[in-house]
């Protein structure tokens, strides 16, 4: 994913959070609707989030230390972890809590023009921001379905922001329900209600983004296909025979550790092995430019068939 496109998408989210959030607290003041005040915190809090994700790209782009050989590119999975930590906590509880607080203290909803005026609001800001996601997203999303993009995507930025712009509509949706629904039945448990539907959806997804980003933050392999390119790359020259296994893995969204053990004939000389493992990585990183990091370690096959040394990647 471009960098372009994630921090596009991430401004129109924040800027689209920032003005609903403010509108759903005013629209809290003259209301009183527990189905209001859960969206206004729900907006504060994918502000924050925003905010979160545009902190770890930055500090992912510091350079390599000692103590950080492979560099920071993992401070944007452990951000987007965080992300999903907040949704969860500060959006869902709060959320549930207040929903169930109103639900056993009932009182009608106040001033129902301003709700719905806000919420109306608050959908077509939200429809900007879901919709300048869903563009960013299909320009590097190429024939994956969106499930797929979500789950195998390796930049955390657009898929948080998707799934949060997501939670955030139909979040919008069922506040615009239960304020109805209270408002026409008389009855303020509805909003309530909705209340506490917004904190079951909010923990859903939260749910969904701590175990797409945990995965990230633990380290996963490339994906087949890129593995596949590499095997291609490395066994294109003469000098290797063949790729014995191969172990990849994210250090980062555009930024990949490849290390393979690689069959070498068993009369090229030492000065023979070093020149083709030099010019095997340089087809690796023309063929895959996203693997920064190539270690080979040269073989012979027959004696890599022990069992300890046969586990394929």
């Amino acid at each position: 994913m471009s960098a372009t496109a994630g921090t596009k998408a991430i401004f129109a989210a924040l800027t689209a959070n920032l003005g609903i959030a403010l509108a759903k607290f005013v629209a809290f003041v003259f209301t009183g609707s527990a189905s209001m005040m859960a969206e206004s915190v729900h907006s504060v809090a994918d502000s924050g989030n925003q905010a979160l994700l545009l902190l770890g790209r930055k500090r992912a782009e510091r350079p390599r230390s000692k103590a950080h050989p492979f560099g920071y590119g993992r401070e944007r999975f452990f951000y987007a972890f965080i992300v999903a930590v907040v949704l969860f906590t500060v959006g869902a509880v709060f959320s549930l809590y207040e929903g169930w607080h109103k639900f056993g203290d009932p009182h009608p909803v106040e001033s129902p023009i301003w709700a719905f005026g806000v919420l109306s609001f608050a959908i077509v800001l939200e429809c900007f921001s879901f919709w300048t996601a869903i563009s960013e997203s299909n320009r590097v999303r190429g024939r994956q379905g969106w499930v797929a993009f979500i789950r195998r995507s390796k930049a955390p930025e657009l898929p948080v922001v998707l799934l949060e712009d997501l939670a955030a509509l139909l979040g919008l949706i069922i506040a615009l329900m239960g304020v109805s629904l209270a408002v026409v039945t008389g009855d303020g448990r509805w909003d309530g209600v909705g209340s506490m539907a917004i904190g079951v959806l909010l923990a859903v997804i939260a749910i969904v983004l701590a175990i797409e980003t945990k995965s990230l933050l633990i380290g996963e392999s490339a994906h087949e296909d890129v593995e596949r390119e590499i095997v291609t790359a490395l066994e294109a020259g003469d000098e290797i025979e063949r790729v014995i296994h191969l172990r990849t893995e994210h250090i980062g969204p555009e930024e990949l550790l490849v290390a393979a053990k690689i069959a070498i004939r068993h009369d090229d000389t030492a000065n023979e092995v070093a020149h083709g493992i030099n010019a095997a990585e340089q087809r690796v990183r023309a063929a895959v430019p996203i693997a920064r990091l190539i270690y080979l370690e040269p073989d012979l096959y027959e004696a890599a068939k022990r069992p300890s040394d046969t586990t394929s990647g």
